[in-house]
């Protein structure tokens, strides 16, 4: 199997599990997890902590995440990747498919959880949000790990070995950045990754799909 159908397989192998997850979660059948893990968070959080992991989520909200999305196409047209620039699509994508199933799958959050990073989501009034996916954790698996593939192939070789490890550790600390601000759920964090992911793979098998040669 060529590598680019291998990406292929493993996106349809991750919506299943998407898919999957998201109907479990809808059941409840993750909820007596979601709280346990909820207490340990509460047991171990403290007050003097609240400012930095506000200032973190903020990586992960819709303004910053959108203009992140926004440059990377702007620099891949520049560097005259045009078609390149349309895998930045698997952001918008994910943002609707977060809405729709933040619509459709009942699965309110944590009812006392800590103040959010700012954002101008607040400034929308009266919407009704259920929790699953987590929305921050959504876009950035998408955006810094676009990135991180673009500056892995297109980069500085000084920087190429520091690309996927950055984004795993920025991605895991927004992980728990949710969860220690007590705003989502466990579940809607492992949904999110999961979405987020498959976006990306979107992004991916785009990228990497297989070119005419020359005449």
């Amino acid at each position: 199997m060529s590598a680019y159908r291998r990406w292929v397989a493993l996106f349809g192998f991750l919506a299943i599990v998407f898919v999957v997850f998201s109907a479990l979660v809808g059941m409840g059948y993750f909820d007596r997890a979601d709280a346990a893990t909820a207490r340990f968070f509460a047991r171990i959080y403290n007050p003097a902590l609240q400012v930095p992991f506000q200032a973190l989520a903020v990586l992960g909200g819709i303004e910053v995440t959108t203009l992140v999305a926004a440059a990377l196409a702007a620099y891949l047209w520049r560097q005259g990747l045009g078609s390149e620039a349309l895998a930045t699509l698997a952001f918008p994508a994910v943002l609707v498919a977060e809405s729709v199933y933040k619509l459709a799958l009942h699965h309110p959050g944590p009812a006392h959880g800590h103040p959010d990073g700012p954002s101008l989501t607040e400034l929308l009034p009266g919407v009704a949000r259920n929790s699953y996916p987590s929305g921050h954790m959504a876009r950035a698996v998408v955006v810094y790990g676009l990135l991180a593939f673009v500056v892995y192939r297109l980069g500085p070789d000084r920087l190429r070995s520091w690309a996927g490890p950055t984004a795993v550790v920025l991605l895991a600390l927004l992980a728990v950045d949710r969860l220690y601000l007590d705003v989502h759920w466990e579940s809607d964090v492992v949904g999110a990754t999961l979405l987020g992911g498959l976006a990306l793979l979107g992004a991916v098998i785009w990228l990497e799909r297989p070119r005419p040669g020359p005449a």
